[in-house]
C-alpha cells in the first residue's frame, strides 16, 4: 500500500533513525504501530519517544535492534528515542496485506512499514486504555477512520482469534459510540 501523502520526519527522529540505520549489519523490515506511527502518519500532536514494531523481518534482527536502539542503549541515552518490541498485541489477520512504507528510500537498510490506520486501532481496542480511545476519537474526527470498515474488519479478522469475544465486541461498540455518535 502506498501513501498519498508526503510524509514529514521530524528532524530528532530523522537523525535517530538515520544513525540506527548506519549501525544495522543487514537489512531489516519492521511492522510498526503505536503513537509513532500516529503521529508521522495521522498527524496525532501528542509526542511519543518510541517507534512499537510487532514484528521483525529477518526476525533473528531483534536482539541486534534491541542492542543498537532499544530502551538503555547508548543511542537511546544520546536522543532519548527507542525502538521497542511488543510482543503481545492483537492485530487483524490481514494486516500485512495492508502495511504502508513510513520514509520510502530515506534509510538504506531500515524499512518501516506501518498498520493501515483501522488494523492500528483494532490493535489499540483490545488493549482498550483511555489513551487509545482518545488516539481512536482523534482519527474519526479527522476523517480518518471509518465506522464500516472498522466494525467489517473486527468481525471477520480479529474477533474470531480472540478470547472472550463479549468483552471485547462491548468495547468495539463504546469506541464506535464514542468516535462517531457523540
Amino acid at each position: 500500500m502506498s501513501l498519498d501523502h508526503a510524509q514529514v520526519l521530524p528532524a530528532r527522529w530523522n537523525t535517530f533513525l538515520s544513525e540506527v540505520d548506519g549501525l544495522l549489519r543487514t537489512s531489516v523490515e519492521l511492522h510498526c504501530l503505536g503513537g509513532f506511527v500516529l503521529a508521522a502518519l495521522y498527524g496525532l500532536p501528542r509526542p511519543t519517544g518510541d517507534v512499537d514494531y510487532i514484528a521483525a523481518i529477518p526476525s533473528n534482527i531483534v536482539a541486534d535492534l534491541d542492542r543498537i536502539a532499544g530502551q538503555g542503549s547508548a543511542l537511546t541515552k544520546k536522543h532519548g528515542l527507542y525502538f521497542q518490541h511488543v510482543t503481545v498485541a492483537d492485530v487483524p489477520e490481514g494486516y500485512t496485506d495492508r502495511l504502508a512504507e513510513l520514509f520510502p528510500d530515506q534509510f538504506t537498510r531500515l524499512r518501516l512499514l506501518a498498520l493501515e490506520v483501522h488494523d492500528l486501532v483494532l490493535a489499540k481496542l483490545v488493549r482498550n486504555s483511555p489513551v487509545d480511545l482518545e488516539d481512536a476519537k482523534f482519527l474519526a474526527k479527522t476523517g480518518k477512520l471509518d465506522e464500516t470498515v472498522l466494525r467489517q474488519r473486527y468481525e471477520q479478522e480479529l474477533r474470531p482469534y480472540l478470547a472472550n469475544e463479549s468483552r471485547h465486541d462491548l468495547t468495539l461498540n463504546l469506541w464506535l459510540d464514542a468516535c462517531f455518535h457523540s
